[in-house]
């Protein structure tokens, strides 16, 4: 793609703010083109675990991580981890923390274990930005409760520049923060959960589309919206009015809609009119978990679906005829060791951003 000047400026801009938190520049652009490598790493977001791990496809094997295990949040620790995003050499990770109800990984059944961050670190583990207090829930200036998801991007709309889009759940809120700590823009009403103007329940998943619109994931209003910078929504989809726990969602090249349907434990596919012309359930394998609720799932360069088969506690890449193509975690087995997972959330092949938010990217 040729880069206007105005373009140049503006990837000129991030490389320079990134710099400043400490990053060489040389390192930003050692990108592996692996949205062209269908053997490409998988990052994955083990919540259960309380860390971020980097895969080799072909050996299982971890090969990068963050995150020490602990259930309380420092600058060696992530908890409840829901979401991670790699870009250039960095990684976004968004602490989510665990609820109370005697969830693994967490000490606390009582009171559960919060983190409410969302972070970026390099590749030596290092907090480099970080936006929200460590335990700490809140509405107010640096403060989140429950971000689940985030982004980088420098291309959203009217607010071109180094930015992070977060899905701050239980304050109801899709909010854009620049790297200045600012928020610079925000879809639902602070802490009033509703499926009026400007209102959202439980938001999971917020991407920016290559229209200029935001997609999200209004989780327990089970629908998906697609909305307008000025906050208008333009387009619904339930796949006919059936998801229930919308999870995530993103816009894929043929301008269909992917919809991780989690309480239904499946994911599917609608067209714009909102009918279903691909899904995949994931609880029909033997030894599955009943009620496995997959939580993420991205359409990849390839054609595939990689899947976050959360209470499976597994990861699954299946082909448009259901088969499944590549498996990380035991089926319906939690544990730490070689080749388990434990409540994976999300999942992302590295380098492919098919669907979703390119960080770099200019509309």
């Amino acid at each position: 793609m040729v880069r206007t000047v105005l373009q140049t400026k503006l990837v000129h801009s991030i490389v320079t703010a990134l710099v400043v938190l400490g990053v060489a520049t040389g390192v930003l652009y050692s990108r592996a083109a692996a949205a062209q490598d269908d053997n490409g790493h998988i990052l994955i977001a083990d919540q259960f675990n309380n860390r971020v791990i980097e895969v080799d496809r072909k050996t299982h094997q971890v090969v990068w991580h963050f995150g020490n295990g602990s259930d309380l949040p420092g600058p060696h620790s992530v908890v409840g981890v829901n979401d991670a995003e790699r870009f250039g050499p960095l990684t976004l990770i968004s602490g989510t923390g665990t609820p109370p109800g005697g969830l693994p990984g967490c000490s606390d059944p009582v009171n559960g274990c919060p983190d409410n961050r969302v972070f970026i670190v390099d590749p030596n583990g290092n907090i480099l930005w970080q936006y929200g207090q460590a335990g700490v829930g809140g509405s107010g200036p640096n403060q989140l409760n429950t971000p689940v998801q985030a982004l980088f991007t420098i291309g959203f709309p009217h607010h071109l520049g180094a930015h992070v889009l977060i899905a701050d759940q239980a304050n109801e809120r899709i909010i854009l923060v620049g790297l200045n700590h600012h928020i610079d823009w925000q879809y639902g009403t602070t802490g009033v959960a509703g499926n009026g103007p400007n209102q959202l329940n439980n938001p999971n998943s917020g991407e920016v589309l290559e229209n200029g619109h935001i997609l999200i994931a209004d989780e327990s209003n089970n629908r998906v919206i697609e909305v307008t910078v000025g906050g208008n929504i333009v387009k619904t989809f339930t796949a006919g009015g059936s998801v229930s726990g919308a999870a995530f969602a993103s816009r894929l090249p043929n301008g269909d809609t992917l919809i991780s349907d989690s309480n239904n434990n499946r994911i599917v596919e609608v067209n714009g009119n909102d009918q279903v012309v691909w899904q995949y359930f994931t609880n029909t394998q033997a030894g599955s978990n009943p009620s496995p609720a997959p939580t993420r799932a991205v359409r990849l360069h390839n054609g595939d679906t990689l899947i976050s088969d959360q209470f499976n506690n597994r990861v699954i890449e299946v082909n448009h005829a259901g088969q499944i193509v590549f498996q990380q975690g035991e089926l319906n087995v939690m544990g730490d060791g070689f080749n388990q997972l434990n409540g994976p959330y999300d999942a992302k092949q590295i380098g492919d951003f098919t669907g979703l938010t390119p960080p770099f990217d200019i509309f």
